[in-house]
């Protein structure tokens, strides 16, 4: 059973059996010609052996189509011989067109050029054998019929399904990349709101833990000391919870939420008053003449301000953080410079704050720089304020 199933298909063995069948039926009702009835007329069980040689062959037309012709070739030019019947015509033209079809292609171009080549040689030997041309004609215009037409429909059917296949692979590669896509537009989405969070709320936690271990652990305080330690804590608890409800709204609005509610570069005073240890306190400096940003340049400035803000708190040491920003023509310049810190950071950190503030710098084409200068810590970035670049980044 197995041998059979490799030798054809079942789809095959049912064509098979159905031109079989439709054979015998025009064998009954005497669906064939006869070339003389007086010298040459064979009887139908004669007429029988071209059509079973030729339904045996259809049993090949998937599973081995050049061989399935092969076979059925002699059986049709006996039934040819015999007398030319409807039912084996057509077996053996789906012969011609399952090779055209299920070969390879140069099998059905040279199947289309010996078929011409045959049915141009039909309509010159019938014309010459019962001296008509119009008998030669329509001889030959039936031989194109049964043997050229089967190979240029198959053809025909084959070029639609080379093109069918270029748009199914062409609509698979649109897909994955469009999938890509979306999965590059998820990432970069995540890897904003992840630099969002860190920087809203590493900058307002980290001075109110700081603030609160002073408090709790130094006993003698004195209780102005304390009443500025709770007012940092209530105020960067307050603007912490204020900055997280805005990004709240920035994601459930979407596009759709007001850029107004970013964070400005005027709002840099308030960030630096509040940040500040008791050893350590912080200042503003702006030069140039303050201009109208980009939202995209504004929002990566403050939060490149405020990171920095926050790992002085973190890990400077005791003495004074310097923020400068300059407004240029071209670009915004922010230098904020920190006391290096002597005896290891104060809160644990990731790392994930410098990453975040180059990533913001690079997305806007600009320059970062981050390490030490002598004794203190500098942070250096140059924005551009190209209206263009930054709406093409934000």
């Amino acid at each position: 059973m197995d041998k059979v199933r490799r030798l054809t298909t079942r789809q095959d063995v049912l064509i098979a059996a159905a031109a079989l069948a439709g054979g015998l039926l025009m064998l009954a009702v005497r669906g064939y010609s006869i070339w003389s009835m007086e010298e040459w007329n064979p009887s139908r069980w004669v007429r029988l052996v071209p059509l079973l040689g030729l339904c045996s062959a259809m049993l090949l037309r998937r599973t081995a189509p050049l061989a399935g012709l092969a076979l059925a070739t002699p059986f049709n030019f006996a039934d040819v011989v015999l007398g030319p019947s409807i039912a084996t015509a057509m077996i053996y033209g789906d012969a011609l067109y399952a090779a055209s079809l299920y070969g390879r292609r140069r099998t059905a171009e040279w199947l289309l050029g010996v078929t011409v080549l045959a049915s141009l040689a039909v309509t010159a030997g019938v014309g010459i054998a019962i001296g008509q041309v119009a008998g030669g004609i329509v001889g030959g215009a039936v031989a194109g019929v049964v043997w050229v037409g089967p190979v240029m429909t198959a053809m025909a059917v084959r070029e639609h399904r080379f093109r069918a296949e270029a748009e199914r692979q062409r609509a698979e590669q649109v897909a994955r990349l469009a999938e890509m896509d979306r999965l590059a537009a998820v990432d970069a989405e995540r890897a904003r709101m992840a630099r969002e969070l860190h920087d809203v709320v590493a900058n307002h936690l980290s001075a109110v833990a700081l603030h609160s271990s002073a408090v709790l652990k130094v006993r003698d305080l004195d209780p102005a000391e304390v009443a500025r330690a709770m007012e940092v804590i209530r105020e960067n608890s307050v603007r912490g919870l204020a900055e997280m409800r805005r990004m709240i709204g920035l994601l459930r609005q979407g596009n759709g939420a007001d850029p107004a509610a970013r964070p400005r570069l005027t709002e840099l005073e308030p960030l630096v008053r509040t940040t500040a240890r008791s050893d350590l306190a912080a200042e503003l400096e702006i030069a140039g003449e303050p201009a109208e940003l980009p939202a995209a340049v504004e929002l990566a400035a403050y939060r490149i301000v405020q990171e920095s803000l926050t790992n002085a708190l973190k890990h400077a040491g005791p003495g004074r953080a310097a923020v400068r920003v300059e407004y240029g023509r071209h670009s915004v310049v922010i230098d904020v410079l920190s006391p290096l810190g002597r005896n290891g950071s104060r809160l644990p950190g990731t790392g994930s704050g410098l990453v975040g503030m180059r990533e913001r710098a690079a997305m806007l084409a600009g320059e970062f720089e981050a390490g030490p200068d002598g004794d203190r810590w500098r942070v250096h970035a140059e924005l551009p304020v190209d209206l263009h670049g930054a709406e093409r980044a934000s």
